[in-house]
């Protein structure tokens, strides 16, 4: 019997083998195609370009209809934020389960509408329906688009020397997540105020403002959300795409103390654990600088906490006086842990 595969994201390794060798028609008004380490597709429109993004829409109903709406949206404008240029269109399928009531669906797209407009996005077209078979938390899929001037498009590409920027710290989304779901575990251990604290860092989970400020700035390279997999994952990624090596200093990464202890009550590595919220920069040496100031004056906090180096002295994390080699994480421990404390909490 054939073995089931891990939960989440596909292997970097099944996707060069399978997916990215076919990929329909060739085109040479593609720009960006999809691969590894690179959240958006770009299309050539002449003296302007189309970023797109896709992702599921995803609508986890236990953290309420409207902060459940929020993510979805923000999930989505951030993947297409990273290529510098802002998100504007938005294309929603929603293939909604049958025991969602109309007042849910009215609560949910009233928040949707709501961050639209905050984020200056409009919706062109979609899809809405109930089906059999269909259910929380993926209840669709979405595509948003940046339409904007070539010399805006940041083309994600790692050069040796660069500077690589952390902003927020690592596991921004277990963190928001796992207090949403199981705050009693997380008061048993830290009190109430704690919870209260853990459960504000939810509304970190986007990249949108950190990555319009950054490419504002000038001189970034390449920008990644830290999604599934988390920080290593996405250094990985960005490595690999650009065929360079990295050095990584631990200990110059901002941790987070909500993120901290949240992981150590789950049992979770929170720089392998899913992040969305934490965005990976590259950027010339002379403009690191320039870019945490600029996001520490809007309020994100960030660190340098590396550099691109030749490929041939490889992927590498720095712990103290301890090296050791960066690989991918493969699995990311979020999801084991989510369904192991679902079980727990529904017994």
């Amino acid at each position: 019997m054939e073995k089931l595969p891990e939960l989440g994201k596909v292997h970097p390794g099944f996707f060069n083998r399978v997916i990215y060798p076919r990929l329909g028609a060739k085109d040479g008004s593609v720009l960006v195609k999809p691969q590894h380490g690179v959240d958006f597709g770009v299309v050539d429109l002449g003296n302007k370009v189309m970023v797109l993004s896709t992702d599921p829409f995803y609508i986890a109903k236990e953290l309420g209809i409207e902060k459940a709406a929020w993510f979805a949206v923000h999930i989505l404008a951030s993947d297409v934020a990273v290529s510098g240029i802002r998100p504007r269109y938005l294309s929603v399928d929603l293939n909604l389960p049958p025991e969602m009531t109309e007042s849910e669906l009215i609560r949910m797209w009233k928040s949707v509408d709501s961050e639209c407009k905050n984020l200056s996005i409009t919706v062109v077209t979609g899809h809405t329906a109930r089906y059999a078979g269909c259910n929380y938390p993926m209840v669709g899929g979405a595509t948003m688009f940046g339409i904007d001037n070539r010399s805006k498009l940041i083309k994600p590409k790692v050069n040796i020397g660069n500077a690589i920027i952390v902003t927020k710290g690592p596991a921004i989304e277990t963190t928001g997540l796992m207090s949403a779901y199981f705050p009693k575990y997380l008061e048993a251990e830290y009190g109430k105020n704690f919870v209260k604290k853990a459960q504000d860092v939810y509304y970190q989970m986007s990249t949108v403002k950190d990555a319009l400020i950054a490419a504002s700035v000038g001189g970034v390279t390449a920008m990644h959300d830290a999604t599934e997999c988390g920080v290593f994952g996405g250094l990985y990624e960005m490595a690999a795409h650009s065929d360079i090596g990295m050095n990584i200093y631990i200990d110059r990464m901002i941790m987070q103390d909500e993120v901290k202890k949240t992981c150590e009550c789950f049992d979770i590595d929170p720089y392998r654990a899913i992040s969305e919220g934490t965005l990976i920069a590259t950027a010339k040496r002379e403009k690191a600088k320039a870019i945490v100031a600029a996001l520490k004056k809007k309020g994100i906090p960030s660190s340098v906490v590396g550099e691109a180096v030749p490929a041939k002295e490889g992927m590498n994390i720095i712990d103290g006086k301890t090296k050791y080699k960066l690989e991918h994480p493969r699995v990311d421990p979020f999801w084991g842990k989510f369904e192991e404390y679902l079980k727990k909490s529904s017994r």
